[in-house]
């Protein structure tokens, strides 16, 4: 793909994983994730369906090619930041589509993080346990 092609471009993030995807019109549809085969990036089936569930959704699996960018987390967080900007690519490059992906949730930002641990404990919540004597 020449970066003179005219591209939609958006970013999605959940956890510590940022993802900014690429959605070039036309294609044959494939999706490449760091410069990788999305199903070689991504082992598991899961983590696969959840890439590609937007462009399901949508049904335009054959409209367009995506170029996904994904730094830091773990694997399944980085598959979730990836769904989400996919799902905002596709709303700036086609706004009629925004009411199924909606729908399906896939431009809600999950903001669940990682609760800090606290001083005294353990953990984030787990105390040392209590004795009396």
């Amino acid at each position: 793909m020449a970066d003179t092609q005219q591209y939609f471009e958006a970013v999605g993030r959940r956890k510590e994983s940022t993802a900014r995807a690429r959605v070039y019109p036309g294609g044959a549809g494939n999706i490449k994730v760091n410069d990788r085969e999305h199903t070689e990036y991504f082992g598991r089936a899961a983590d696969v369906a959840m890439i590609t569930a937007p462009l399901s959704v949508t049904e335009a699996q054959s409209k367009f090619t995506v170029s996904i960018h994904v730094v830091g987390g773990g694997i399944t967080g980085q598959a979730t930041a990836s769904r989400m900007a996919l799902a905002r690519a596709l709303v700036t490059a086609d706004p009629e589509l925004r009411a199924a992906l909606k729908a399906a949730g896939f431009l809600s930002r999950d903001a669940r993080e990682k609760e800090r641990k606290k001083p005294g404990l353990k953990r984030a919540r787990k105390a040392p346990t209590y004795t009396k004597r």
